[in-house]
This record gives C-alpha cells, sequence and structure tokens, in this order.
C-alpha cells in the first residue's frame, strides 16, 4: 500500500518551544545578552537538513566538521573541499547508515577518521551535572560542538532514535536549543536540559547501550595528509582480522630471525582482497594533483604530500621494505596489491616485467619476474614536445636488467628528472605504502618475536619518537584509525568510547 506524503510534523509544545516563535525568539535573545549562544552562529552558517531518512547522525556531523572549518583534505564536488554526508563512509557503508541509520560509538569513530577531536559520552558514563557544564561551555566558544544522541520520544515526537547538535543555552530557563537536522520535520526548538537528559538516558535497542552525547572540537595537528584507512569495501574486515590478529600469532613462530622474515611473515600471507584495502591506504586524490592550473592553497597541499612521501623513503624502515621487495624472494605478482591503475610508475613497472619475460623469450605471463624501482624520466630535445621515458629495473632470481618504456604522449605533468638524476615520486608506490602501514600498526603486534634483539631492532624501525614531525602526525592519525577500526572489527565501538591509546 503506498504511504501518504508528510509535509513537516507540527512541534509538540510543551515540552518544546519552537525557536521561530514569540516566546523561542525571547529565549534567543536573553540567551545572547548572557554569553551563551557564541557557538551558535559558526553552527548556523552550516545548518543543514539530512538528506536521508537515516542520515541524521551524518548530517550533524558534517555540519559541526564544517563549523569547525575542518579540511577534509578532499573534492566534493568541483574544486571544492567541503564535508558532505556521502563523505563521511570510513566506519560504515553508506548503504547500510541508509538503511539502519548508524550508532553512537560508530559515529564517534566517523568523527575521528574525519579529523576531530572527540569526547563521548553515555549517560551511565557522565551526570546531569557534568552534561549541563559541557554545554555551557560550548555555547560560549566557538572553539567546540555538542552533537546530542536523544530518543525523540521524550519530547512526544514522532520517531526514534536521533542525532542533532546543540546549538545554544538559556542559563535561567536551564534549556537547551537543539538543531534539529530533519529540517523537514520539525525546525529548531527549545528544550528543558533536564528533559534532554532523560532522552539520552535511553537504551538502545540496536547496541543495547545508552544513548549520551560528544563534545567535538579541531585537534591540535591536521588530519592526514596522504593515508587513510576506510571500510568503502567490505575487504577491510579481513584486512584488519588479518594485520592486527593474525601477524603477532606467525611472528611467535622460532624462524622470525631476521627483518627480512618479518617482512615476508606480514606480506606473504595478505588477504586475497587487501589490494582493495590499500587503495584507501594511499588515497591521495591524483585527478587533483594532476591539475595543472593548481591555486597557490593546492600547490602548497601538494608540496606537504610531496614532503611526507620524502620522509617516509627516508626511514630506516623503508630501505628494509624496499630491499625486500626486490629481493627473490618477494615478486610484484605474489603481493595480492593491485596498485593504482592510473598510476604512470605502476603500469609501468608492469610492462616493464612483461618486456623482461619478452626479452628472454617467455611469451606467457611468468612469476619469476618483478620490478624492484621505476623512474619517470622527461627529455626535451631541440624544443621538441618533452618525451616521457620510464625506466625500471627488473629483478629474475639473482640478476637484474634495466628496461626503458617510451610513453609516446602524457596530458599531464609528472615528476620528471634528467637523465642520472634522482626521481622524486608524487604518488606513493608499493614500497612507501607498506612502509607506512607497518608503522601505523598498533606497537603491541611485534611483540611476539621471541629473538629479543630482532624485537628491540623492530622496536626501533617502528619508533614514532624520533620521526619528522609531518610524518610522526601521519603514522599517529593511521595507528589510531587502525585502533578504531579494530574496535569495529569486534563489535566494541560502542563499548569503548576514549580516544584510541597510541
Amino acid at each position: 500500500m503506498a504511504m501518504a506524503g508528510l509535509y513537516r510534523r507540527v512541534l509538540p509544545s510543551p515540552p518544546a518551544i519552537d525557536f521561530a516563535s514569540s516566546e523561542g525568539k525571547q529565549l534567543f535573545i536573553e540567551a545572547i545578552q548572557s554569553g551563551t549562544m557564541e557557538g551558535f552562529y559558526k553552527l548556523i552558517s552550516y545548518f543543514q537538513t539530512q538528506s536521508e531518512p537515516a542520515y541524521c547522525g551524518l548530517a550533524t556531523l558534517s555540519m559541526v566538521l564544517n563549523a569547525l572549518a575542518i579540511d577534509p583534505g578532499r573534492k566534493w564536488k568541483g574544486p571544492w573541499r567541503w564535508f558532505d554526508e556521502t563523505m563521511l563512509d570510513c566506519c560504515e557503508p553508506l548503504e547500510k547508515v541508509k538503511a539502519d541509520g548508524i550508532s553512537f560509538g560508530k559515529l564517534v569513530c566517523l568523527a575521528y577518521c574525519a579529523g576531530a577531536k572527540v569526547d563521548a559520552f553515555r549517560t551511565n558514563q557522565s551526570t546531569i551535572e557534568e552534561f549541563r557544564k559541557y554545554v555551557m561551555a560550548c555555547s560560549t566558544s566557538d572553539d567546540c560542538h555538542v552533537i546530542s544522541s536523544y530518543h525523540r520520544g521524550t519530547f512526544k515526537q514522532t520517531g526514534t532514535g536521533h542525532f542533532s547538535p546543540i546549538g545554544g543555552y538559556h542559563a535561567g530557563r536551564d534549556m537547551a536549543l537543539i538543531l534539529d537536522v530533519a529540517r523537514f520535520k520539525y525546525p529548531p526548538h527549545w528544550v528543558p536540559l533536564p528533559l534532554l537528559w532523560e532522552a539520552m538516558n535511553n537504551i538502545d535497542e540496536t547496541t543495547g547501550h545508552r544513548r549520551g552525547f560528544m563534545l567535538i572540537s579541531r585537534p591540535q595537528r591536521a588530519p592526514a595528509l596522504l593515508y587513510t584507512l576506510s571500510c568503502k569495501h567490505e575487504s577491510w574486515v579481513s584486512t584488519a582480522k588479518y594485520l592486527m590478529d593474525d601477524v603477532p600469532v606467525l611472528l611467535r613462530s622460532d624462524n622470525v630471525k631476521d627483518i627480512d622474515k618479518v617482512l615476508n611473515v606480514v606480506f606473504t600471507s595478505l588477504p586475497s582482497n587487501f589490494g582493495e584495502f590499500i587503495k584507501w591506504v594511499a588515497e591521495v586524490r591524483r585527478q587533483e594533483d594532476g591539475d595543472q592550473n593548481l591555486s597557490q592553497e593546492e600547490k602548497g597541499r601538494l608540496a606537504f604530500k610531496a614532503e611526507v612521501l620524502n620522509q617516509v623513503q627516508k626511514v630506516d624502515l623503508f630501505k628494509h621494505v624496499t630491499k625486500y621487495l626486490s629481493s627473490a624472494n618477494s615478486c610484484c605478482t605474489k603481493l595480492p596489491f593491485s596498485g593504482h591503475k592510473d598510476n604512470l610508475p605502476d603500469i609501468a613497472a608492469s610492462v616493464c616485467c612483461q618486456g623482461a619475460e619478452f626479452l628472454a623469450g617467455k611469451y606467457v605471463s611468468s612469476n619469476g619476474f618483478c620490478f624492484k624501482e621505476t623512474c619517470v624520466k622527461c627529455f626535451k630535445a631541440n624544443g621538441d614536445r618533452p618525451i616521457t621515458v620510464v625506466s625500471g629495473t627488473v629483478v629474475n632470481g639473482n640478476s637484474e636488467q634495466g628496461v626503458d618504456v617510451l610513453v609516446p604522449s602524457f596530458p599531464t605533468k609528472v615528476g620528471c628528472c634528467g637523465s642520472g638524476s634522482n626521481c622524486t615520486r608524487m604518488h606513493p608506490a608499493v614500497d612507501d605504502v607498506l612502509t607506512a602501514l607497518l608503522l601505523a600498526l598498533p606497537i603491541d603486534t611485534w611483540s611476539g618475536i621471541k629473538d629479543e634483539k630482532l624485537l628491540q631492532e623492530m622496536y626501533r624501525l617502528v619508533s614514532t619518537e624520533n620521526l619528522p614531525t609531518l610524518l610522526q602526525e601521519e603514522v599517529l592519525h593511521l595507528r589510531g584509525q587502525f585502533l578504531v577500526l579494530k574496535r569495529c572489527q569486534v563489535n566494541k565501538v560502542d563499548d569503548e568510547l576514549a580516544a584510541p591509546l597510541l
């Protein structure tokens, strides 16, 4: 049976007071005069309506992130970087959120992964007095905002669980202003703070936990520049399990005697769908960076990305990873890593392998060849258009041979270097990504190594203490995401709301 169309709902009043009513306006004026509407202005500037019936959590979070001016680091539409509901999918696939909504714990996960500082509390982890203090603090500042998770029934409204930001506070009447993101249903409205606490002090039947509130603020450091973890593809579950559960067990073997063996243990048993996960670890948006009409701001971002890559390539662990990938024990065909299909060096690496097989008289693909490194070079002759050449070193057992691939034309500018000079890679290659991944794994991943000397050497290689600041922040952000995803994997994200201990 078709459902009749609905145009808004009448706001039950009392207990709520419509923001646009005479009484609501008076409350607003009085709250401004008492200084408890400072957070309102930023929030109202980015007030949005949820685009799906179950997107209240995503709409609320994107609104708050934009109000805090946190740069998502990737484009929304056209040249604009902007948080949108569709970009908040690192902890729960959008289709699942669209069907079922999102839990309190996973919204905390999303806020953290988006680069915000998050302090979250269920009602059984706080008190109404503390809640009032937090609401007051955020209402007198525009540096933090409160997101409330509550049950609509307490306010005699239709529906069940809901998320919305708190836009202000009236101290004299002890009332909070809810900027309801379901604007198609109810307008912004004032509610008694004790009643809001009661609405939050309600058990979510899906998780079995009480609802609550979270304080969202800007972090001391910027969100990650190059690397991020995501569960856009379902493979993240098996990958996260392997890296955080299986690898520590595998490393307890008595056969693990040196760094190469450690890398061999980690890399040779990777899940077959690891490539889907890796694509999102190195999410650098090459479509943006390849544009020749970059603004000064975008050029600055690109320079930061290049510097992070440069720092990755200077750590000792990178040298071990590169050596391992070029050894006879490791071939590109053995790693379940698809690389980037639109990345010229990665394409060329595959061509180099095929070319080496052809020159060796092997016309059928063989697992005996793998690339050691690739380098993009540009040559100019007599003022003609540049000629792009990709040079690669291909390994076959103990022998190596150089292969050059001539690219007839290349429409966008690549990182070029002259003959005989060192190349600067502008995008992560396999060794870059795997190095960052190893650095980001929780430190107890390596604790099962029995050889004490090797264990200490591994701790030294993955230590963040002596890393350059940019890379250190990148690695710690990744490590935090790993720990949050770990909670998601074991359904603990709704049990443990505190920021991950790095």
